[in-house]
């Protein structure tokens, strides 16, 4: 399938494992630019190599997309190596679950205020692109009530809100926004591998929960 992704060029945080990674694999597949980050230097590099494989440039650099000036000198310098910008893809989450401040710090400062900041320094490449577009990775926990804390549930609904108001303050200058809500995703070295090992009467339990009998694989959701 031609998705007309071609010489396009995107950046996607959290860009190495589960979602994020096969995100990225796909997007190179269909002839795309990549740049990614992730908390862990080791993996970023090891996901590059993979990346360049498709034949299209790719880059990456690991750092806490918490940091603010981190996060924004990456865009700049992933904008000025690739070209420009035309996709950005939010797929960090703290995963904080627990119901105390720290959590909801955490929380705040990266999957909501990392989203932000990724968006407002993308911004002007963005203005700039014929086919630019914004994604970021929400839950369904922003819409029901589950087993996680309500720290993460608020931050994943306040993301989905997000998305909708710059969807219609960008659409005119041609700026599509959207959210990817999904359910509970397993792959190697994910939330639920270590809950399957750590915690099995949980890991049942979220399991017995879906219709299908299994949880998503991370390709399906990228």
């Amino acid at each position: 399938m031609d998705l007309n992704l071609n010489g396009l060029n995107v950046l996607i945080t959290g860009g190495t494992k589960g979602i994020g990674r096969h995100t990225a694999e796909i997007f190179a597949a269909e002839g795309a630019n990549v740049a990614i980050c992730a908390r862990e230097s080791s993996g970023v590099t090891k996901t590059i190599e993979v990346l360049k494989s498709y034949g299209g440039i790719a880059i990456g650099r690991g750092f806490d997309v918490a940091n603010k000036h981190a996060l924004q000198s990456w865009v700049r310098d992933s904008a000025s190596a690739l070209g420009g910008v035309d996709i950005v893809v939010a797929n960090v989450s703290a995963l904080a679950v627990s119901d105390d401040e720290a959590d909801w710090e955490f929380g705040f400062n990266v999957d909501l205020m990392h989203s932000v900041r990724l968006v407002n320094a993308a911004l002007p490449f963005l203005e700039k692109s014929k086919a630019a577009a914004i994604t970021m990775i929400s839950s369904v926990s922003g819409r029901e009530i589950d087993f996680t804390g309500p720290a993460y549930g608020a931050f994943k609904a306040a993301l989905v809100h997000y998305a909708q108001s710059q969807a219609v303050k960008l659409a005119p200058k041609g700026i599509r926004a959207n959210t990817v809500s999904p359910g509970n995703t397993y792959f190697e070295g994910g939330i639920w591998e270590s809950i399957e090992q750590n915690n099995s009467q949980m890991f049942t339990e979220a399991l017995s929960l879906i219709p299908m009998g299994r949880m998503a694989r991370p390709e399906e959701i990228a």
